[in-house]
């Protein structure tokens, strides 16, 4: 195994140049530097320092998996980070120096997943909080890189949170579902003591915590949507309220004011000094003093608040769900467009920023492409419609109905702009003349008999490529409306390109193979990549893609040179297309990669993920001449 780790990291890295998206499902996932000048804020992988004053994006990458958790350092000198693992596989919590954009150290105890972090206020310690299934808590040593001990976070339930204390580094509190205690760090014996708080009969979740700043109280907010307020030196329950006009939605956060008046961030969008988010509040940030505030929700927004006049203004967004395309025009490199579960939107590449947002209530959006004339944005759809907008207001310009009876999975443009070659969920192909006034269905090919996931168009518009999850690609006459050549394979096919000259195909999916590997003796099971003849449908190579699920998408350069595929591996990979070589690879993401496309110049490499994420890359090789 060594030689082939030695050979994966010679493999130079793909440049990230900017990220579109924001894990607002991250608690207190929002962050702004002491210095004012960074926002601070998780997506998969990454720990994204963006400039407040021109959005200048700086990455921290360490994490394998998506970031769970993040805390800030008083005076902001480190940054730590936790992570999400697969079972019985440890999660690390990373500590970051801020001003060296460096690992400071690694620290690895906690089992599956680190639930939350916490400094001290001199930063001398750091606390960690394990998940449900590792449940322990660990005091670590920020000098030395060393964990000074470790005890069980409850005795029954489970803990969500951690907050240390404001005037000293050996006391902080610990809260979730069942457990409220107080711990008190003592150095001499290596050994945390924990008290729990008296709160009677009283039972509740506890989602957040906030300490007063002489640390006499301590707020906790519930899943039931009140407040309770504990007397940290008697450890006992002051009070619990409001009594009955509790918070919808649970509280996610709370933020004690200069004026003694609480901020209180809900998971139904209300942020109380009131004002209507459209997602659940899961962090708040204060922007200056007395000035403005900054709110992150679990929809992937974050907002602006003026303290004059409680207004909220947007500052960026997000998917919050799996984005399942990606377009980008033929001949241009400044927009792309991306589609989700609950809308399509359109983005500038140069400075990610959201241009227009197209949406349809109750339906989910599967597929795009824009036309090769760039005058609209097709789109299939969950309900079985064909939908195309203008791209410059975004008015709908036509609608099919009644397109695919399962659902539009699917879809192609031709060339010259006339004709849409369509797939469904139910197995059928579609080729589709669009008219002046209107449209008109030129043929049904029903060959295959699942759904269709991928499907391309040569270039002289006579011919394309379909693929199914049947374990078929079928080369289609757009003409005669008859198939000419299929290949079959024991897989489900998810993705298709022609090669330049457009005589093979390669394709990819679901489809593994036990293989050999000279170096350690062992057998592999590994995902592939298949060359194939058009004429005669003959399979002439296969190459090793990945070793951890599916390809989830392929894309060609216009020169035919590289291409770039992405799956669940959650590594995006660009290739030689002669050499059949990885030239280039991504930093692991959070999440599977759902879509990518490269420009029509080589510049841009765009691919998106399942967790909302777009990632922008620079694209390491021109086009050839």
């Amino acid at each position: 195994m060594d030689a082939k780790d030695d050979e994966a990291r010679s493999i130079p890295e793909l440049k990230l140049e900017a990220v579109i998206g924001f894990n607002g499902r991250v608690p207190f996932g929002l962050k702004l530097h002491p210095d004012k000048k960074y926002l601070i804020y998780p997506l998969g992988s990454l720990v994204i320092l963006k400039r407040t004053d021109d959005g200048k994006q700086e990455f921290l990458h360490g994490h394998s998996n998506n970031v769970s958790c993040i805390s800030l350092s008083k005076s902001g000198v480190y940054i730590a980070s936790g992570q999400v693992n697969i079972m019985a596989v440890k999660a690390p919590v990373i500590i970051w120096n801020y001003a060296a954009r460096a690992i400071h150290g690694q620290l690895l105890l906690h089992k599956a997943k680190v639930e939350a972090v916490a400094f001290s206020p001199n930063e001398n310690y750091l606390v960690s909080l394990g998940g449900q299934d590792d449940g322990s808590i660990v005091v670590w040593n920020i000098e030395t890189k060393q964990a000074i001990c470790k005890s069980s976070a409850s005795t029954y339930g489970y803990c969500l949170t951690v907050e240390f204390f404001h005037t000293s580094d050996n006391i902080f509190a610990s809260a979730g579902s069942g457990t409220l205690r107080i711990w008190e760090l003592d150095l001499t014996n290596r050994r945390i003591w924990p008290t729990d708080c008296r709160t009677g009969k009283l039972k509740r979740t506890v989602k957040c915590l906030e300490i007063s700043e002489c640390d006499q109280y301590m707020f906790c907010g519930t899943t039931s949507g009140d407040i309770m307020k504990i007397n940290t030196r008697l450890k006992l329950l002051n009070n619990c309220g409001p009594a009955r006009a509790k918070f919808s939605g649970g509280i996610n956060v709370l933020k004690v004011l200069n004026s003694g008046d609480m901020l209180i961030g809900t998971g139904s969008g209300t942020l109380a000094l009131e004002i209507e988010l459209e997602n659940g509040v899961t962090s708040v940030a204060f922007s200056d003093e007395g000035g403005q505030l900054l709110v992150g929700t679990e929809g992937a927004q974050m907002y602006r608040v003026s303290f004059e006049d409680f207004k909220a203004d947007l500052l960026c967004t997000g998917h919050r769900s799996s984005i399942h395309d990606i377009a980008i025009p033929i001949g241009m490199s400044q927009v792309f467009a991306t589609c989700s579960e609950e809308d399509i939107r359109l983005w500038r590449i140069n400075k990610p920023k959201e241009l227009m947002r197209l949406s349809v209530p109750n339906v989910t959006c599967n597929t795009l492409c824009f036309m090769s004339d760039g005058h609209g944005i097709i789109s299939g759809w969950s309900d079985g419609k064909i939908r195309i907008f203008d791209p410059k207001n975004g008015k709908p310009l036509l609608i099919i109905n009644n397109a695919h009876n399962m659902g539009v999975t699917t879809i192609a443009n031709t060339r010259d702009s006339l004709k849409i070659v369509s797939g469904g969920r139910e197995g059928q192909v579609r080729v589709w003349e669009l008219q002046p006034q209107g449209h008109r269905l030129l043929d049904t090919l029903a060959e295959h008999k699942e759904t269709v996931s991928c499907i391309k168009i040569k270039s002289d518009d006579r011919e394309c490529v379909s693929a199914s999850t049947d374990g078929t690609c079928i080369i289609w006459d757009l003409v005669r409306f008859v198939s000419l050549q299929r290949v079959i394979a024991n897989t489900l096919f998810r993705t298709v390109c022609y090669n330049l000259d457009e005589h093979q195909i390669i394709t990819s999916g679901t489809d593994r193979k036990v293989l050999s590997d000279p170096v350690d003796s062992l057998q592999h099971d590994v995902t592939r990549i298949t060359y194939w003849y058009v004429l005669d449908g003959a399979s002439i190579r296969e190459l090793e893609a990945s070793q951890s699920g599916a390809i989830n998408t392929m894309h060609i350069t216009n020169d035919g040179n590289h291409f770039v595929t992405g799956g669940e591996d959650k590594q995006l990979k660009v290739w030689d297309y002669m050499l059949g070589d990885v030239t280039h690879v991504g930093m692991p993401l959070g999440a599977s990669i759902t879509s990518t496309k490269i420009s029509s110049n080589n510049s841009i490499l765009v691919c998106t993920t399942a967790d909302g994420g777009v990632w922008q890359w620079r694209f390491p090789h021109p086009p050839s001449s």
